[in-house]
C-alpha cells in the first residue's frame, strides 16, 4: 500500500469514530516494533561486522613479528624489522627504515604475483 493511500485510509477511518469517543491510537507494541526492528538491522549490518573487523585487526597486531610484510594505513608497504609496545620498525628499502605506530598497520601484504612480461 502506498504512503498516500495509507494517509487517505487513515483520514476516512478518523471520520468513522462516533462523536464523543476518543480515536483509538496504535498500541504500545505497535509503536515499539519499528524502532526495535531498526535497532536489530543496525546491529546485524553495522555493529556486528565492525566488531569482527576490530577483533581481526587486534589479532593481527598481537601476532605481528619480524619478517612479516605489512601495509600501513598510509599505503606504505614494508617488512617488519622489530616490534615494540606501540611502535613497529619497517624496512621499506635497503638501508631505509620507518618507525610507525603499531595501530597504523592495516594488513599483511599479499605475496606479489609475477608480472607478465610485455610482448613487444
Amino acid at each position: 500500500m502506498s504512503f498516500m493511500t495509507a494517509l487517505v485510509a487513515t483520514a476516512y477511518a478518523q471520520d468513522a469514530v462516533p462523536a464523543g469517543a476518543a480515536p483509538k491510537g496504535p498500541s504500545m507494541v505497535e509503536m515499539l516494533v519499528m524502532p526495535l526492528g531498526f535497532l536489530v538491522i543496525m546491529y546485524l549490518f553495522v555493529i556486528k561486522p565492525q566488531q569482527k573487523r576490530a577483533k581481526e585487526h587486534e589479532s593481527l597486531l598481537t601476532n605481528l613479528k619480524a619478517g612479516d610484510e605489512v601495509v600501513t594505513s598510509g599505503g606504505i608497504i614494508g617488512k617488519v624489522r622489530s616490534v615494540a609496545e606501540s611502535f613497529v620498525t619497517l624496512e621499506v628499502s635497503q638501508n631505509t627504515s620507518l618507525k610507525v605506530l603499531k595501530a597504523n598497520v592495516q594488513a599483511l601484504a599479499k605475496a606479489p604475483t609475477p608480472a607478465k612480461e610485455a610482448v613487444k
